[in-house]
C-alpha cells in the first residue's frame, strides 16, 4: 500500500468536507521549514543560498505548533535544510503527532543514526530520505562522496525499528528510463513504504541551471517510467491522478496555496518554490495574495514546473470530486502514449 488506510481516509474526509462547505481555497500539506542551515550543499538546490546569519536562524517548537494550527492542514512536511540539525526537532514531531498531524521528516539521513532514539514509531511520522539516484550519481548531486550509502544504512536502520520510510526523488536532465527503473528497483528492494517523484523545480539559486527538464522532457521521462511500472511492484507517495498528470494526461492548473509554506521568514508567496515575499499570518497569504499572477500562462518561471507541492493539491481535489475517473485510471493504468 502506498499510503496506510487511515491516512487517506482522514485526508479524504478533510477535502469532502471543504468542498462541502465551498471553501474555494484550504490547504492539504503545511510545508513547515524551520531552519535553512544543511550539511550537504545539493547541485540542484536553492534553499542553501543563504548569509550566514539567516541560515543561523531557527523557528522555536511554539512557532512551529502555531503555524500548524493557524493553517490547519491534516499534513505537515518538514523539508529545510536538513530539519534534524534543528535541536528540538524531536519535540516539535511529537507535539504534531499529538495534534494528529500526519508528519514527513524529510532528511538527507546523514544524522539518522545519531538521533534516531529521539523518536518512536507512529502511523502518524514517516521519514522521507532524499535519494537522488544510485551511488555515485546521487553522491554527484548532493556533492559529498559516501553520502549514498549512508543513506541506505539509515533507510535500512529505520526500517528494521519499525519507523515508516518514503524516499524522496528528484529526476533531472539526463536521466533515462532505464536509468530510473534500476533506481526504483533498487529503493523497492529496501522495503520502503512508497515513492515520491518529481521533477526538477529550476530555482533561480541553484548551483547548476542546466540540469532542470523541461515540461516536455518532463512528460517523456515519466511516461516511460510509468510503461515499466506496468510490470513492477513500485509504490508511489501519490495520488494516481498526480502520475497520470506527470504523463501528459491530465491538464491540471496549479493550486499553490494546497501546500503553504511557512518558514523563518514568514508564510512564504506564493509557493514553497517562488519566495517573492513574506507575510506574517496565514490569513494574510491566502486572502492577500493575488493568485492570477502565478501558474502557467501567468508567470514564466511557472512555465515548466510540474512539482507535486503545486499540483498533486489539484490532483487530489479531482479525485474526491471525481472518484470513477481515478478508479478508472488505476484500473486501466496510465496512458504512456
Amino acid at each position: 500500500m502506498s499510503i496506510p488506510a487511515i491516512q487517506k481516509i482522514r485526508l479524504g474526509r478533510y477535502v469532502t468536507k471543504n468542498i462541502f462547505l465551498k471553501r474555494e481555497k484550504f490547504p492539504l500539506v503545511l510545508m513547515l521549514e524551520p531552519l535553512f542551515l544543511c550539511n550537504l550543499n545539493c547541485k540542484g538546490c536553492g534553499k542553501t543560498a543563504h548569509p550566514p546569519e539567516i541560515l543561523k536562524k531557527r523557528l522555536s517548537i511554539e512557532e512551529c505548533i502555531a503555524a500548524a494550527e493557524e493553517c490547519g492542514a491534516p499534513v505537515v512536511s518538514i523539508p529545510g535544510g536538513e530539519p534534524l540539525m534543528h535541536p528540538d526537532i524531536h519535540i516539535i514531531v511529537r507535539e504534531l503527532i499529538n495534534r494528529k498531524r500526519f508528519v514527513y521528516l524529510c532528511t538527507n539521513s546523514l544524522l539518522v543514526e545519531k538521533r534516531i532514539d529521539d523518536f518512536s514509531p507512529s502511523p502518524y511520522l514517516t521519514f522521507n530520505i532524499h535519494l537522488d539516484g544510485l551511488g555515485e550519481k546521487h553522491d554527484e548531486m548532493v556533492c559529498a562522496p559516501g553520502t549514498f550509502d549512508k543513506a541506505v544504512k539509515a533507510i535500512r536502520l529505520l526500517v528494521s525499528r519499525g519507523f515508516r520510510v518514503t524516499t524522496n526523488t528528484t529526476f533531472f536532465l539526463g536521466e533515462t528510463p532505464e536509468s530510473a527503473e534500476k533506481f526504483l528497483d533498487f529503493l523497492t528492494s529496501l522495503n520502503v513504504e512508497a515513492m515520491t517523484i518529481s521533477a526538477g523545480f529550476n530555482y533561480e539559486n541553484a548551483k547548476d541551471r542546466e540540469s532542470f527538464l523541461t515540461r516536455e522532457t518532463t512528460v517523456q521521462l515519466f511516461r516511460g517510467i510509468f510503461e515499466r511500472a506496468k510490470r513492477k511492484r513500485w509504490q508511489f507517495n501519490h495520488s494516481i491522478l498526480y502520475l497520470d498528470f506527470l504523463a501528459g494526461n491530465q491538464n491540471y492548473k496549479c493550486t499553490p496555496w494546497g501546500n503553504p509554506t511557512r518558514n523563518i521568514f514568514g508564510w512564504q508567496r506564493p509557493c514553497y518554490l517562488l519566495d517573492d515575499e513574506y507575510v506574517p499570518t496565514y490569513k494574510e497569504l491566502i486572502e492577500g495574495t493575488d493568485w492570477s499572477k502565478y501558474g502557467r500562462g501567468n508567470d514564466p518561471r511557472c512555465t515548466d514546473c510540474m512539482v507535486h507541492c503545486g499540483y498533486e493539491p489539484s490532483a487530489v481535489i479531482d479525485t474526491v470530486k471525481h472518484p470513477l475517473k481515478a478508479l478508472k485510471v488505476s484500473l486501466t493504468g496510465i496512458k504512456t502514449s
